[in-house]
């Protein structure tokens, strides 16, 4: 995505068309030993993820995302920095906040408690976001291809 190689991402979707964004288990922040320093929501001076407010049943308030919007920056100790993208157009349900306080939860438990943000697709779009992802099985022939090219 946006020409960073091997920075990859995991989408989990849920029947209900709600999509997780995490970080797949070859990003280079969970693959490299690397200590996160910081997590930041603030994408640029006048906006915030963590400013977006939803409320009602049809999600009133959420900030749109295209593919490439950024959902937030994670910087490491080293000075490396990572901006992560939402990979998928939808609404912004919600931000995980508690990587602000906690940040090595990315790390630690990168598909459950470490998400960095919850992401609803319009409906008729649901499907299409589907098939524009790989599955776990998918993926993994990716990176036995990736590695494979690597050693030669």
């Amino acid at each position: 995505l946006k020409g960073q190689p091997l920075e990859d991402y995991c989408i989990l979707q849920h029947s209900n068309r709600i999509c997780v964004v995490t970080l797949a288990e070859c990003h280079p922040v969970l693959q490299s030993g690397k200590t996160i320093s910081s997590i930041s929501y603030q994408i640029s001076a006048n906006c915030s993820r963590l400013q977006n407010k939803v409320s009602g049943k049809s999600k009133r308030g959420a900030q749109f995302l295209t593919e490439l919007a950024p959902l937030c920056r994670i910087t490491c100790c080293d000075g490396d920095e990572y901006t992560i993208y939402s990979c998928i157009r939808g609404r912004l349900l919600e931000v995980n906040e508690n990587l602000l306080h906690n940040p090595e939860l990315l790390k630690e438990k990168p598909a459950t408690e470490g998400y960095i943000a919850v992401v609803l697709p319009k409906f008729e779009e649901s499907k299409t976001v589907t098939e524009g992802l790989l599955t776990q099985k998918q993926y993994e022939e990716v990176l036995l291809k990736r590695t494979a090219s690597a050693d030669s």
